[in-house]
């Protein structure tokens, strides 16, 4: 492997595993569920779209996975039934802002109307922000009505320079008991999301991994 290939790599894994100092930018928020034996968390972001929902809501029912998907408010608007199928087939849902803003872009007050646009079409007291970051401001403002749900292991589905079977692969070296998983029920994704998201499942399965949707205490 050359150097290129090599940093690549590097810079690959830091995404797909957020380091330590990264998650101390997010205190309260949930990278991990601690004690938990043999459990992931499957979590879907940026739907839903019906190009992508309704084929991961089909794999999951194929293996009897229940999930949680992080829904841009936008997305929900278009469409309304595709939010109702997900609910309908036992899965939770939470809030990943209205216009999927990056919250280091934006003012903290611009950020959370985009929040608490996106919290009225669905109730949910779970909130992800897009890419992960957050300022000091929104993320003590977002504790105060949400339960912050971050992520141990990003799959990269949605890069371009992955194949399928490189983004199996990441859930394959990274995954451990109480990982949050991230995949993406999105058209970016739709190029390896079928056939990694499959391989992904049968090989938890395989190891003797259960599945959980994650939920806010007290709802």
């Amino acid at each position: 492997m050359g150097v290129g290939k090599r940093l690549k790599r590097i810079l690959g894994r830091l995404i797909e595993r957020p380091p330590r100092l990264f998650r101390l930018t997010v205190p309260g928020g949930l990278f991990r569920v601690p004690g938990e034996e043999k459990t992931v968390y499957l979590t879907f972001d940026d739907g839903p779209v019906p190009e992508a929902t309704p084929m991961v809501l089909d794999i999951l029912d194929r293996y009897g996975v229940k999930a949680t998907f992080f829904m841009v408010g936008e997305n929900v608007w278009r469409h309304p039934e595709l939010l109702a199928e997900v609910k309908r087939r036992g899965h939770a849902v939470g809030n990943h802002t209205y216009h999927h803003l990056q919250g280091a872009k934006v003012t903290t007050l611009r950020y959370m109307q985009d929040v608490m646009r996106s919290e009225e079409l669905r109730d949910c007291g779970l909130f992800r922000p897009p890419h992960g970051w957050l300022r000091p401001r929104q993320t003590l403002q977002l504790r105060r009505r949400f339960l912050i749900v971050m992520y141990d292991l990003v799959s990269r589905d949605y890069s371009r320079h992955l194949t399928a079977e490189e983004v199996a692969e990441n859930v394959k070296c990274l995954a451990r008991p109480g990982s949050i998983i991230v995949f993406h029920d999105s058209k970016k994704s739709l190029p390896r999301l079928e056939k990694a998201l499959t391989s992904s499942l049968e090989w938890l399965i395989s190891e003797g991994y259960g599945f959980r949707k994650l939920r806010v205490r007290n709802r």
